[in-house]
């Protein structure tokens, strides 16, 4: 436990994650409703050239998972979450929401802040899913510490807890709504992904094609470099950095950087 509170405390500045962090090892429990709805979204092919492996689970594992539990995983399980609300806090403090808000001539309100987060963990679902049954276990906590985010932003808003909680639900399911919409315009060409996106992220009242054309830009370079991203590297480290909404030099390719583990120098 000391080992786990010194990694959040040297690499997490979220003050809202002090209740989140404190049930850190109770996620496999608390998350059953979460996760059991993302396994149940589309599964993506690969969207790297080469083919994945396939990984060889155990008969006795294909039981427990069946009966709703997790196998054993390539990796200890609280490494996997300290990655996981890593990547989730990538999404939130690396994205220039501002940036965002003017290029899209998006409001400055908590939806628009959703809508930009929900794209951002949507792109990171894609690349960990690829990365066998612990990049899906890795899945779901990173969609557990959103909500948990969302609530706490939330309650620190004022928002009553009744209507809160109406939000909530209504926020969830236009979350998987917009994740099957998503999987199925990265699949498809950017006319598709285009149609996606204008009728999630811009709630199906962008009048400039331009909004769309950057947007599609975006999703398409975005997703290219995160696949760029070792895998383990992922799943170890969590660590995850934004390629800007306009390229300065829109022929720069940018090399991620060095990772750094969760237990290196401890």
């Amino acid at each position: 436990m000391a080992l786990l509170v010194r990694v959040l405390r040297n690499r997490i500045s979220i003050s809202q994650w002090v209740p989140v962090c404190s049930r850190l090892l109770l996620v496999s429990h608390t998350q059953g409703q979460w996760g059991r709805a993302l396994s149940g979204t589309s599964q993506l092919s690969s969207t790297k050239d080469s083919p994945q492996p396939v990984e060889k689970v155990g008969a006795f594992t294909k039981i427990i998972e069946a009966m709703g539990f997790t196998g054993p995983l390539k990796y200890s399980k609280w490494k996997i979450k300290i990655a996981a609300l890593r990547m989730y806090t990538s999404c939130v403090e690396k994205t220039d929401f501002e940036e965002f808000f003017r290029r899209c001539q998006m409001p400055d309100t908590f939806n628009s802040w959703f809508l930009i987060t929900l794209l951002h963990v949507w792109m990171c679902l894609v690349r960990m899913k690829q990365e066998g049954r612990s990049g899906k276990y890795m899945c779901r906590i990173i969609v557990h510490f959103m909500w948990e985010d969302v609530e706490q932003r939330g309650r620190i808003m004022g928002v009553n807890s009744y209507i809160l909680k109406k939000n909530m639900m209504l926020m969830t399911n236009n979350f998987y709504v917009a994740i099957l919409g998503y999987d199925e315009g990265v699949l498809s060409d950017d006319r598709g992904l285009a149609a996606a996106l204008w009728r999630t992220f811009f709630n199906q009242k962008c009048e400039d094609p331009r909004q769309l054309e950057l947007l599609v830009e975006y999703v398409r370079k975005q997703i290219q470099y995160l696949d760029s991203m070792n895998g383990e590297d992922l799943l170890l480290t969590g660590e995850v950095s934004w390629r800007p909404l306009v390229e300065k030099n829109p022929q720069s390719i940018l090399k991620p950087h060095s990772p750094t583990y969760n237990d290196e120098g401890l």
